[in-house]
């Protein structure tokens, strides 16, 4: 009998061990008010190689969600979940936000990042195959966390003063064309360019666009060292072929296009104004000599011809234009 006694008492206490700790959990109701954590996604490159770039983001304070390595066969590591916040943003901020790090989803690509040669800096490229996965990764985490195609934007967007990634050989355009990022109408910047070939805008325009953007940038009407570091940022993700940070009429067109509403109008382009050329008058006639009260009397004075007064220019006649079949 006390052989029986003992394993039960032994099942008891067992059952007592591993009860379920905290507070039971009633998960039937759901709030329709949510909304996901992440508002951003932020690409990065690593300046590593796969082995580096996974001790670096697995072993040190920087972290980020994913990992994208340059394998022929690239791979997807997700070294923290989406629910938690990584370190991988840093001092940051784009429009009204700041610090990052709470708000966003980073994800580092395997890249070599830049080196200084003698003929410039030279950036590394991203494999196809590496940047058909990411595209496959990003589209997945905008679309389960509704991130606006705005807000998906690089380290050299939300920290300019201090990143540089992913650099000027990122594909954003690729990005453009499956709908992931904001990117210009080009029919829109066609329009308007002539206006910003004609007449720059001053510094002050420039920075005022590029914070209205989103960028953060001090207002302070100079071509300083951090506006033409913002310039290049802008020109790395939209003009990627000259990033001198140079204020220019391109860089004034895309911020122009990008700062506007797509349902507002557009700073309308006039056409040249042609006039008729003025016919020229005969010199004035010299003024008379002051004559003295004792002088005789001049000659009466002849008569000047009067200029004849061109004949009207007809208004020439427009062809007709064939009609197209």
């Amino acid at each position: 009998m006390k052989i029986l006694i003992v394993p039960v008492i032994l099942s008891l206490l067992a059952g007592c061990v591993t009860a379920p700790k905290g507070p039971q959990i009633d998960t039937t109701y759901n709030a329709k008010g949510q909304s996901s954590r992440a508002r951003f996604l932020v690409l990065h490159y690593t300046v590593a190689d796969k082995p580096a770039s996974i001790k670096i983001l697995t072993e040190q304070q920087v972290s980020a969600h994913y990992l994208l390595t340059d394998d022929p066969q690239p791979i997807i590591y997700r070294l923290v979940d989406e629910t938690r916040s990584a370190y991988h943003a840093g001092v940051s901020s784009w429009k009204q936000y700041t610090q990052l790090n709470n708000s966003s989803i980073g994800i580092e690509i395997v890249n070599a990042g830049w080196k200084d040669t003698p003929q410039g800096r030279v950036y590394a490229p991203f494999p196809q195959a590496q940047m058909d996965a990411l595209m496959v990764l990003v589209k997945d985490i905008v679309q389960r966390n509704g991130i606006a195609p705005e807000n998906v934007l690089g380290h050299s967007d939300i920290a300019p003063l201090r990143k540089q990634d992913p650099g000027p050989l990122f594909p954003w355009a690729r990005l453009a064309q499956e709908g992931l990022v904001l990117w210009p109408d080009a029919n829109r910047v066609a329009v308007i360019r002539p206006i910003f070939d004609a007449t720059l805008p001053d510094v002050a325009w420039f920075q005022r666009k590029l914070a209205t953007h989103g960028y953060g940038i001090a207002q302070t009407g100079l071509l300083d060292n951090q506006t033409r570091t913002v310039l290049s940022a802008f020109q790395m993700k939209y003009r990627p072929r000259d990033i001198a940070g140079v204020p220019d009429a391109e860089t004034a067109t895309l911020l122009e296009v990008l700062t506007t509403p797509a349902n507002a109008p557009l700073p309308v382009v006039l056409p040249p104004v042609i006039t008729s050329p003025v016919p020229a008058l005969p010199p004035a006639a010299a003024p008379a000599p002051v004559v003295p009260e004792t002088a005789p009397a001049p000659a009466a004075p002849v008569p000047l011809p009067t200029p004849a007064m061109p004949a009207p220019v007809p208004t020439p006649v427009t062809p007709p234009v064939p009609s197209t079949p």
